[in-house]
């Protein structure tokens, strides 16, 4: 949804994080910057990364933006990433994408060949992550519909475009 959104707009950029976890077997080498832990710790130590965090004994980060990049950067990121970026950053929109229901999250965990010992921790930990985030997100969208969700984000996408070229940041 997020990869359709960014290729209908060319004013959206796909921010690439970098994580230490190991590649899937199927994804996509552009899906992450797959990164040993030593070399993410010296980019932590150098103020590389715009936001990062530790997630199931894996990190995971995004590089500080281009700010010569004119276009607007969209961030696929976790609670923890979304909280360092809204209290860092005052230009932002936090959408909190959640599936339909837990079972489809499962069914979405298992699809993509996580072991069970990871699906339960993931699990377990997108409650309390549900829970935080809808304390400060902007905008919940269901990820149930691909096409309606591609449109929900693009509505708030263009909604947030007008809001910030105004100047009426009413977070």
């Amino acid at each position: 949804m997020i990869e359709r959104l960014v290729a209908a707009d060319d004013r959206l950029a796909l921010s690439r994080s970098w994580t230490t976890r190991p590649q899937r077997e199927g994804e996509r080498d552009d899906a992450y910057t797959f990164v040993t832990e030593a070399a993410f710790l010296a980019h932590i130590e150098a103020g590389c990364f715009l936001e990062w965090a530790k997630v199931l004994d894996r990190y995971y980060g995004t590089p500080v933006p281009d700010v010569d990049d004119p276009r607007d950067l969209v961030l696929e990121i976790d609670v923890q990433g979304a909280r360092q970026v809204c209290e860092r950053c005052t230009d932002v929109v936090c959408v909190l994408l959640d599936a339909p229901s837990r079972s489809v999250q499962e069914a979405r965990l298992r699809q993509r060949g996580d072991d069970e010992a990871h699906i339960r921790a993931r699990l377990a930990l997108g409650e309390a992550e549900m829970a935080e985030g809808r304390q400060f997100a902007d905008a919940i969208v269901i990820n149930d519909d691909l096409d309606q969700a591609t449109r929900d984000l693009t509505a708030i996408v263009e909604a947030s475009r007008r809001r910030f070229a105004v100047g009426q940041d009413d977070r």
